[in-house]
């Protein structure tokens, strides 16, 4: 076995696949620049570091499950006059994360609310934060079998572990007795604790109509909005101008 590959195998032996993969690449180069040992052994560590962290941010883009791929690039704000870009942007610095402050965007189907989050939700994700993408309707479907089985602490601590959980389109359909408690409690879990992004088609007036008790709606309501910044989104459905060709 040549100095090379016994080297290579040593680094891989550390854990250190990524430099143990590319050190006959990162030799050649540092003999052609005439490195220092301390910028050689930089440029180790640097190949290193920038390897994990992109094998990271593609695996926590895989546990998001986000739905499609929406990126904020592609939003059209010509079309969505109530939402600003410079708004979204003062976002991307991610302290509403830090500070575990939510996201509450509010206006009718076809609007960009689901846009919206997921593309937030993509840009925290390749920041380093860890980001699950859920609709209302499977969050409660998913509680709701936690439930049966005896294991809903068991998976609002699950869920608790992400730095942001995107809850989509809350208030299409009415929730049982049951649904509506589950939803309190990780909403309650998550409280001053992670952030949420919501999208909803319902004002917080309305939420009484689909949790069917105000006694459910009104605590759920006060824990979202307490540290939250919140968007109403108007206009045409977006998704029904272009399909009309408007």
């Amino acid at each position: 076995m040549s100095l090379l590959d016994s080297t290579i195998a040593q680094f891989r032996s550390l854990r250190l696949s990524a430099t143990a993969g590319e050190l006959a690449t990162l030799l050649a180069r540092a003999e052609a620049n005439e490195l220092s040992y301390l910028n050689f052994a930089q440029s180790l560590v640097e190949h290193e570091l920038n390897a994990r962290s992109s094998s990271r941010v593609s695996r926590n883009l895989k546990q998001a499950q986000f739905p499609a791929e929406k990126h904020l690039e592609a939003f059209d704000y010509r079309h969505q006059t109530t939402i600003t870009k410079r708004q979204v942007s003062a976002l991307l610095d991610f302290s509403f994360i830090d500070n575990r402050d939510n996201l509450v965007f509010i206006g009718p189907p076809g609007v960009g609310k689901t846009h919206l989050a997921i593309g937030i939700g993509h840009k925290a994700v390749q920041a380093g934060y860890k980001v699950l993408f859920r609709t209302a309707l499977a969050l409660v479907e998913d509680l709701e079998l936690a439930e049966m089985k005896g294991e809903l602490k068991k998976r609002l601590n699950q869920l608790s572990k992400y730095d942001v959980l995107i809850i989509d389109e809350l208030g299409y359909l009415p929730m049982t007795r049951q649904a509506r408690y589950n939803l309190f409690q990780l909403i309650n879990n998550l409280y001053e604790y992670r952030s949420v992004i919501l999208t909803t088609n319902k004002d917080f007036t309305s939420w009484g109509e689909f949790f069917h008790d105000d006694n459910v709606a009104v605590p759920i309501i006060d824990r979202v909005i307490h540290h939250s910044h919140i968007f109403m989104l108007g206009g045409e459905s977006y998704r029904l101008k272009q399909k009309t060709g408007g």
